[in-house]
């Protein structure tokens, strides 16, 4: 079959991977212990394997018009699940939730999108899917914005830390003050490690 090419079982495993993405999203907050980073990791395979489809697509010519048609419905059911439940209380990241009107915008654009193409196909009869630059760099900023949200939590984490690991063993070794920056060193690490608990606790 000569539709069912590399670069298109890349694609529909893509589309496979996001129910198991939804459900990691869904238990961040009830316990379930590495939900976030299995969403993360699974996050991560579908956003290399959108780049690595097209590519095989463009350098073993396999381009076909199912690929052009799924590749962008990958991307929009992944990114309109992730935008929805990231931006309701009861699933999103604490302290890291998305504005109310971001999936607005996202879902209200593909729908958009989808009259537009429905439009085209009604009064000419034909359709034509080809991926544009700004498209491809809008969904690029769109996974950004997403991933940067389960992930933020971690992140935080590891800056707190970082900043009072360097304030106090940094200063401690030259600076005059070192008793006072020496006896703070608890302080500090316990204040950066409240400030992960806010961020971890829904």
């Amino acid at each position: 079959m000569t539709w069912l090419n590399w670069p298109n079982r890349i694609t529909l495993v893509r589309i496979a991977l996001v129910p198991p993405f939804v459900i990691c999203l869904l238990n961040m907050n009830t316990g379930w212990a590495g939900s976030r980073h299995l969403a993360i990791v699974l996050f991560g395979v579908m956003a290399l394997s959108d780049a690595l489809d097209g590519f095989l697509a463009r350098r073993l010519n396999q381009s076909t018009p199912l690929g052009r048609f799924l590749d962008p419905i990958a991307d929009k059911l992944l990114i309109s699940c992730a935008v929805v439940l990231l931006a309701v209380v009861a699933t999103s990241v604490s302290g890291f939730r998305l504005p109310s009107w971001v999936p607005v915008i996202a879902i209200g654009k593909d729908a958009l999108t989808v009259i537009g193409f429905g439009l085209v196909y009604a009064t000419t009869g034909q359709y034509f899917v080809e991926p544009r630059p700004w498209g491809k760099a809008c969904t690029l900023l769109q996974l950004v914005m997403v991933a940067l949200r389960p992930a933020g939590a971690g992140y935080a984490r590891l800056v707190a830390l970082a900043v009072a690991r360097d304030l106090v063993d940094g200063q401690c070794a030259g600076d005059h003050r070192a008793g006072r920056l020496c006896s703070s060193r608890h302080r500090i690490r316990r204040e950066a490690r409240d400030h992960w608990m806010k961020v971890e606790t829904p």
